[in-house]
């Protein structure tokens, strides 16, 4: 019987909406049957959970732990990162929904001895070596732990969970205590939820953090993600010059630029807000890493305001408000009327209180996180703006971070726009064209996993692919001994190949004779590579992975074919195309360019004719897959 995912399903239909319970219990029909109810009880595995960033994943675990309790796991740790207000945020939410549950803060050992195995119990911990290593003892100590199923949910699993000294063959503190924790039972399930998968689907099986299985929920109808924002030509974006924050810290004047801009769309969209009757929007600054920048960003952003607050006469200032008001009535066509706008605007300008500026770095942590749950607020800050921190109605963002070495886990991670309590026809983002077509690309990898997970309906061969300038994810979390990168624009081709059937490649590659490429659709090409074999370095079955995950998102994608017969080429020379079809593939950079050579035999080769591939990815990208042996 499933009575505490009933109870929880019902308690969400009630208080969040039926639209979230179906999708709740979408995931737990999906999870469930396979890998939880199948479990032996005695292993210890690990599992994968992926969702878009600030799309609901804390309700899907929640579910999926009923659903695991209703299966008879009754120990639950839940993870967070380590942070004092996160960690108390999970573990009020914990409280408010899983009301059937024993609910343990990190200092309520004895109440969790005491519940014993009376209820469903649920230890809500941060990833702190203290607390960790505390939990590990208070666990080892008592009997009924050694002999129950633990179900360990780790929220934003790769951050800080991972071993960071794989390179160094140690194993990092937080790594080592959360395996040690798992050794305190039998048996174990290990769920990591993540909404940027990169460096877990790049961990290795000997590693022991490479998931089993990996699923991916959809995010609800609502839902505002990289799909929505980061568009061709969408009407949120704002392009200021590259330069821009270089030249706001530098500038003590009341210049025109982006950050002025964002202040004014900030104020219009607020007093929209609260005129209908709302009571909070946010507008979020994330100008470096570096603290002494987001001070002098807080302190121009007060100057502004305060310059604001002097001019609501100005006819020049009012025109400013006036030219923003004309864009964003052309998204939001129901805007109140500019002059209670403006009205409010100058009234709450007047107010020492009105608008709320807050910086938030490792300096300047906010002790009560409804600060920003309630008001008119503008944020500054940098990686404390990351995972986990959630700004409701967030409307307007100026994110000028730009990094030498770009990670596409950390920038997406950045991107706190994301979410559901947004009135997206009054968002603004400003942002220089680098940095959007950084985020554009970014999202275009993270579709293009979602949509392998989606097909291969198993973590099986995943691939990563990347722009040269970004990182998927940083390096001291992947072994360099597992991780082979592939560039493209670089022809790859076997040294000692075998056809396994070199009639059917003369069948299938008949009708191609002539000199100039034949457009050909990819499942083409992979049908051929699957005839190929080699013992060297070369895989067939690494790029039919790679061109797996390009259909993955495009099932008609296209690659141009090049066949030429009868190459007299001697084996071993390490030289396979002719300077012709070199420069040939060369002028193709956009598709996969594959070349096919029947050589005659006459020079090795056992004396045999034989089909040689030549393979050429897409160019300016870079190709990871992970190889189980070293």
């Amino acid at each position: 019987m499933s009575i505490y995912l009933n109870n929880y399903l019902t308690y969400i239909t009630s208080s969040k909406s039926q639209e979230l319970s179906y999708a709740i219990k979408k995931t737990t029909d999906d999870i469930v049957p396979q890998y939880i109810s199948n479990f032996s009880f005695r292993e210890h595995v690990v599992s994968l959970l992926v969702g878009d960033v600030q799309s609901g994943k804390t309700s899907h675990m929640f579910g999926l732990m009923c659903a695991a309790a209703d299966e008879g796991f009754h120990i639950f740790i839940l993870l967070t990162t380590d942070n004092v207000i996160l960690q108390q945020q999970t573990l009020q939410r914990a409280q408010m929904d899983l009301r059937d549950f024993c609910i343990c803060d990190e200092t309520d050992y004895l109440k969790f001895v005491q519940n014993g195995m009376t209820k469903p119990c649920v230890i809500v911990l941060k990833k702190n070596s203290s607390v960790l290593r505390q939990w590990k003892n208070n666990l080892a100590s008592t009997q009924f732990c050694i002999g129950n199923p633990l179900f360990i949910i780790d929220d934003e699993a790769d951050a800080a969970s991972l071993n960071t000294k794989v390179n160094k063959r140690q194993v990092s503190t937080i790594n080592r205590l959360l395996s040690e924790i798992k050794k305190t039972s039998s048996c174990s399930i290990y769920l990591q939820v993540t909404g940027t998968p990169q460096a877990i689907i790049l961990q290795t099986l000997q590693s022991g953090w490479r998931p089993y299985f990996i699923y991916y929920f959809k995010p609800g109808n609502n839902y505002i993600g990289g799909n929505v924002i980061f568009a061709p030509e969408n009407h949120m974006l704002e392009l200021t010059d590259n330069e821009e924050a270089k030249d706001i810290l530098d500038d003590d004047e009341f210049p025109e630029n982006g950050l002025i801009k964002a202040v004014v769309f900030h104020l219009i969209t607020s007093a929209q807000i609260f005129l209908n009757g709302g009571n909070v929007c946010n507008f979020l600054i994330h100008p470096s890493i570096k603290k002494a920048e987001h001070r002098v960003f807080a302190e121009k952003v007060g100057a502004y305001l305060n310059e604001l607050s002097q001019s609501c006469d100005d006819e020049s200032m009012k025109e400013m408000f006036l030219s923003a008001y004309a864009d964003l009535s052309l998204t939001k066509t129901d805007i109140l009327p500019f002059d209670d706008i403006y009205a409010f605007i100058c009234q709450t300008l007047q107010d020492d209180d009105g608008v709320n500026i807050y910086t938030i770095n490792s300096d300047a942590q906010l002790e009560e996180n409804t600060q920003y749950h309630r008001g008119i607020n503008i944020i500054v800050g940098g990686n404390s703006l990351g995972r986990g921190v959630t700004f409701p109605r967030l409307q307007t963002i100026y994110y000028c971070r730009i990094v030498k070495s770009p990670q596409a886990d950390t920038m997406w991670q950045h991107a706190r726009m994301f979410g559901y309590d947004r009135d997206p026809k009054m968002m603004r983002i400003f942002m220089p064209p680098k940095l959007y077509k950084l985020f554009a690309d970014i999202n275009s990898t993270n579709n293009n996993i979602i949509a392998q997970i989606q097909k291969r309906k198993g973590f099986e061969d995943i691939k990563l692919a990347y722009p040269p300038q970004l990182k998927p994810t940083r390096k001291n979390v992947i072994d360099n001994n597992f991780v082979t990168i592939f560039g493209g624009g670089v022809n790859y081709f076997p040294f000692a190949p075998q056809n396994k059937d070199i009639a059917l490649l003369d069948s299938m590659l008949q009708n191609f004779d002539g000199n100039e490429p034949y457009t050909v659709n990819l499942h083409l090409v992979i049908n051929i590579l699957e005839q190929i074999e080699s013992d060297s370095d070369w895989s067939a079955q690494t790029f039919i992975g790679f061109l797996e995950a390009i259909l993955a998102e495009n099932s008609s994608a296209q690659a141009q074919l090049i066949v030429r017969r009868g190459r007299d080429i001697a084996e071993g020379t390490g030289t396979l195309l002719s300077e012709n079809d070199r420069k040939l593939g060369d002028s193709i950079t956009d598709t996969t360019v594959l070349t096919m050579y029947k050589v005659t035999g006459n020079k090795g080769w056992n004396g045999k004719q034989i089909w040689i591939p030549n393979i050429k990815l897409p160019s300016d990208v870079v190709y990871y897959t992970l190889r189980q042996k070293g």
